[in-house]
């Protein structure tokens, strides 16, 4: 059929042409957001799940629901390595000029304008103009001290917004990058915010394990927010996520091809993308087959291989890839840190500092103590298909 008219593109983050499934987190986003900005309290939210789940497209789509509400919002990517005076300057400048914008906001926001000034001096965070003779103010979050300073910052952007009674919502993702000193200091300045009534909000997403690491910055990390697991669509869900575009795409789809794709892509949607997009290319007719589903298979399975999954795989060591290549042989879903150790021919304590390191790349999560399973779905898979005939290196001395 025609490429042009083929409706799925997956992508990073990109909006899928039917968002299914994920109607009672958009209908809890929009709760928190009109009781925040009627001046209600409410927690703010972080989206959990797996590589491939629909977290980033989540988010944007409440970012755009913050934005038709009147909210001054900026969605936040976390990369790694990065400190979060720097990642987070520009963002809160960038909401400052925006509050500026409305007429009669005067002095909190000059305030808030020279709190900025301030902490972007401490921290050594460059930053352009934020207001005609905007100077630094002593006292106002300039100790040096991350949790105080970013708390005093929240808490004058959060009394500007007030002030102009305007309503402010931060969407970070990637959020399990943030390392746990700096996690805490970002939770702290949640929770003094929400302690005052501010108009202020943040929802963010992150891979499972970010729920262990909020509750090891700050142990109120359970009450200061609303934790939603992101999972794979059900099957109607799914299935109305395939169905859909490919019917307003004047093609059709018989019942038999619609269960096989599901059941390929295990209900991921970004899996449903990709599969969605390469049987589209292989159906001739606008009628799409079980054929054309089986057809599509190797070539969806070859896409992800090269894209979804090889640039993850790239990013690993030697013996990183050792470690999650001889996880991937005890089979799907969580296995034990011994056992993974025992198909090393190591000790536990031998392997530790690989385990720590591909937890901290986003590569494994720790579902429970001593457990370790995959954060991208099907990757078992990726890996008996990239190193086909593993070897364990033979056991080294524990003298």
């Amino acid at each position: 059929m025609d490429a042009a008219k083929n409706p799925f593109a997956p992508g990073a983050g990109t909006q899928p042409p039917e968002l299914t499934g994920r109607t009672e987190n958009l209908e809890r986003a929009r709760i928190v957001l009109e009781r925040i900005k009627r001046g209600y309290s409410d927690r703010s939210t972080l989206l959990i799940g797996l590589r491939g789940v629909g977290k980033t497209v989540l988010l944007n789509r409440i970012h755009k629901m913050a934005t038709e509400r009147g909210y001054y919002g900026v969605l936040i990517e976390s990369p790694e390595e990065n400190q979060l005076a720097e990642l987070l300057t520009p963002y809160l400048r960038q909401i400052l000029l925006q509050l500026d914008l409305i007429e009669g906001v005067k002095e909190k926001l000059r305030n808030a304008m020279a709190a900025l000034r301030s902490f972007a001096s401490t921290f050594k965070v460059e930053i352009g103009d934020i207001g005609i003779g905007v100077t630094p103010t002593v006292g106002a979050a300039d100790s040096g001290i991350l949790d105080k300073d970013l708390t005093d910052l929240f808490v004058s952007i959060g009394e500007a917004a007030k002030e102009s009674s305007a309503s402010v919502a931060l969407f970070i993702d990637e959020l399990q990058y943030v390392d746990q000193k700096q996690l805490s200091a970002l939770l702290a300045g949640i929770h003094r915010v929400g302690q005052l009534n501010l108009l202020f909000v943040v929802f963010g997403a992150g891979l499972p394990q970010l729920a262990g690491l909020t509750g090891k910055a700050k142990s109120y990390a359970e009450r200061l927010f609303e934790f939603q697991t992101i999972g794979p669509l059900k099957e109607a869900d799914a299935k109305e996520a395939v169905k859909g575009p490919i019917e307003r795409a004047g093609a059709s789809i018989d019942t038999g091809a619609l269960s096989a794709l599901v059941a390929a892509t295990e209900g991921y949607p970004y899996f449903l993308q990709e599969w969605g997009l390469h049987t589209w290319s292989c159906a001739p007719n606008p009628r799409i087959t079980l054929t054309d589903v089986k057809n599509a298979n190797n070539a969806a399975i070859a896409a992800l291989d090269q894209s979804f999954f090889r640039v993850r795989f790239d990013r690993l060591t030697k013996t990183e890839k050792e470690y999650l290549r001889a996880m991937s042989d005890l089979g799907r879903g969580a296995h034990r840190s011994s056992e993974i150790a025992t198909r090393l021919n190591r000790s536990i304590e031998q392997v530790a500092p690989t385990r720590a390191n591909v937890i901290a790349k986003g590569m494994i999560f720790s579902p429970s103590y001593g457990d370790n399973d995959f954060t991208v779905p099907k990757f078992d898979e990726y890996m008996r298909r990239t190193i086909p005939n593993f070897i364990p290196r033979p056991p080294v001395s524990r003298n």
